[in-house]
């Protein structure tokens, strides 16, 4: 695979693909694993993702590293991403054996019944480059926690970080082949979920990507879960603190350079604040610095590849031509690699490029509503539901209109995140599914039910024979 650092445009050394007999080995591998790993005790696949968490910890800076170089984000927020992959391992490492404790459930006298949490077998993981190690890790620390095992198809520009996460489970001590990277292209993956020895994927990436997988997994009777695109609304309403909402807006929207599915995209803000918010909005967004990753006092680097910036420079210019204002920004930088600035669209048609698509970049679009109920229609007038904020000083109004949005998670004065301990995922074309928490480790283990009773006891209750 053809790697490029899109900070300076220059070509990193390629990194081989796994031939067919590669993968053919590799999904024998995970088959043969599974066997053996399922009956490890949980407390003791807890014990290694522990270790995985030290190893992370310990290489905290060859990891982050490493991302900056193939996907260009700073380095600063490259550590703080492999800090949050040793927290969900901590997380798992703590709670997964209780998260799969065998449930009790009510039956009759004469027998005991409960639901027990089974893993399935190899899962197979295709994964984007925006949060190359953190994506993975909120996968591969409750699955393989769970006792199943995990096939890696990463995004083409990361091989290299495909390839160390491997290395981490294996410096973890892990058994071989309980997690694999399978260095391989898209046009590849399909065969991959299509294979009898993979009974289940997960994805996230784009709307596009999403139908195809669940199209393949479907079609072969698989379980999937999808994580796809995002067209955040951020709302702020007429009794908001402004400022607190323009700074957060700012970071909402240019976290990674704006390359965030969850990523504040579209902001809905009521008129009777609207000029005081966007003039404070576009001060906090012209006030951030675009440079090198590497350097600690940028806040932005740069796009991942120059096919990215170019889409999303189209969208803005289009946007702009449908009668959008361009406020701040709208131009890529004269430097080398692929820097996009800070870029605010005002009074945004809402039948526009800005508004209908997901716009990947630090480009905002900002839309004036007359009340709260036109704020909460224009929110929710997308084909996208993952997350949503809500800026009000009134916190019960704040959970009101929360749960009035169409999106998977709902942020009251604070930007949307990801969190270990609460399940994240979408609705609409955002996807299905959920990771993360208990409800994100329950997505690949069979709930079996088991009925346990005496061979001469009868039930006297309702006939239950028959379906």
């Amino acid at each position: 695979m053809d790697r490029t650092n899109p900070a300076t445009g220059e070509s990193l050394e390629p990194i081989a693909d796994d031939s067919e007999d590669d993968v053919d080995a590799a999904l024998d591998a995970a088959t043969e694993t599974f066997a053996e790993w399922r009956d490890v005790p949980i407390r003791k696949r807890q014990r290694l993702l522990e270790n995985a968490a030290d190893v992370l910890r310990e290489n905290e800076d060859e990891y982050a590293e490493l991302m900056t170089r193939e996907m260009g984000k700073t380095l600063a927020s490259a550590r703080s991403e492999v800090r949050k992959c040793a927290w969900v391992c901590d997380y798992y490492a703590e709670n997964a054996a209780d998260f799969l404790d065998a449930e009790r459930r009510p039956g009759p006298a004469h027998a005991e019944t409960s639901v027990s949490y089974e893993p399935i077998g190899p899962v197979l993981a295709v994964m984007p480059w925006n949060f190359p190690f953190w994506q993975v890790f909120r996968f591969a620390a409750p699955h393989l926690t769970a006792g199943n095992v995990g096939l890696l198809k990463h995004a083409s520009n990361v091989p290299g970080c495909a390839q160390a996460i491997q290395e981490v489970f294996e410096r973890a001590g892990y058994p071989e082949g309980v997690f694999q990277s399978l260095v391989v292209h898209s046009d590849r993956a399909e065969r991959v979920i299509e294979d009898d020895r993979v009974v289940a994927v997960t994805l996230t990436g784009s709307a596009r990507a999403g139908r195809s997988v669940a199209k393949t997994a479907g079609e072969n009777l698989k379980k999937s879960v999808l994580e796809l695109g995002g067209s955040d609304p951020f709302v702020v309403l007429d009794d908001a603190d402004l400022d607190a909402a323009a700074k957060t807006g700012a970071q909402a929207r240019t976290i990674n350079a704006g390359q965030s599915c969850i990523a504040a995209k579209r902001f809905v803000v009521h008129t009777d604040v609207y000029d005081e918010w966007l003039d404070t909005f576009v001060a906090e967004m012209d006030d951030l610095t675009v440079g090198d990753p590497t350097d600690d006092d940028t806040d932005l680097g740069p796009q991942a590849r120059e096919d990215l910036l170019e889409t999303l420079h189209e969208q803005i210019r289009d946007t702009v031509d449908e009668g959008a204002t361009l406020e701040l920004g709208g131009e890529p930088l004269d430097r080398e690699g692929f820097y996009y600035p800070p870029t605010v669209l005002a009074d945004v048609p809402r039948d526009s490029v800005a508004a209908c698509e997901e716009v990947f970049g630090p480009a905002a679009a900002v839309f004036e509503v007359e009340s709260e109920e036109e704020a909460i229609e224009l929110a929710n007038d997308t084909h996208l539901g993952l997350g949503a904020s809500v800026w009000t000083e009134d916190l019960e109004r704040g959970e009101r209109v929360a749960h009035r949005l169409d999106a998977g998670m709902t942020f009251v004065n604070e930007l949307v995140k990801s969190d270990p301990r609460v399940p994240f995922g979408g609705v609409k074309d955002s996807g299905y599914g959920r990771e993360l928490a208990e409800h994100g480790i329950e997505e690949f283990v069979n709930k079996k039910t088991v009925w346990v009773q005496e061979t001469d006891a009868s039930d006297e209750d309702v006939d239950v024979t028959i379906e």
